[in-house]
């Protein structure tokens, strides 16, 4: 199954269309696509925001707010996408569990069963590294930005 990717509740917002959490090289690949704007992020800051000197030709407090935005958006995005494959991917896992038990001899199942437990840790991965991603991008944000815009307080992290 794939995951259709766009910005609703139930769906993920990506440049590829569809996440498919099947193939966690694809999965990767759409990952890294959506995560455009964090590896980039200094580049459109210093494109967008001005330094001190020519802060008077641009409004620095709304691109701040808009680049925070987006930066919000892509995160929740990315969260969802790779909750939904964990969830997907868990229910095969359980599903081959079961098969097992009923034919604990069947090497193919039990084949299968590594493989998705497998790919099943390493998009668990993925949180972590998305983590590390998210903060990398709000604390440059945050140093270029922090004079011209301050992010609303939210709960959680």
């Amino acid at each position: 199954l794939g995951i259709p990717v766009r910005t609703s509740q139930s769906s993920m917002a990506a440049p590829g269309g569809t996440l498919n959490c099947e193939d966690f090289s694809m999965f990767q690949e759409v990952l890294k696509a959506m995560r455009t704007l964090d590896d980039r992020i200094v580049h459109a800051l210093n494109t967008t925001v001005p330094t001190v000197s020519f802060s008077g030709t641009v409004n620095a407090s709304q691109t701040c707010k808009d680049l925070y935005e987006s930066l919000l958006e892509a995160h929740l995005s990315r969260d969802r996408a790779i909750k939904a494959c964990i969830t997907e991917t868990s229910a095969v896992v359980a599903q081959l569990r079961e098969e097992r038990a009923k034919d604990s001899d069947n090497l193919s199942i039990i084949k299968e069963l590594r493989k998705e437990q497998t790919k099943l840790k390493l998009m668990q991965s993925e949180l972590n590294v998305e983590e590390v991603v998210k903060d990398r991008s709000l604390k440059v944000f945050s140093e270029r930005c922090r004079t011209f815009y301050t992010p609303p307080k939210t709960s959680g992290k």
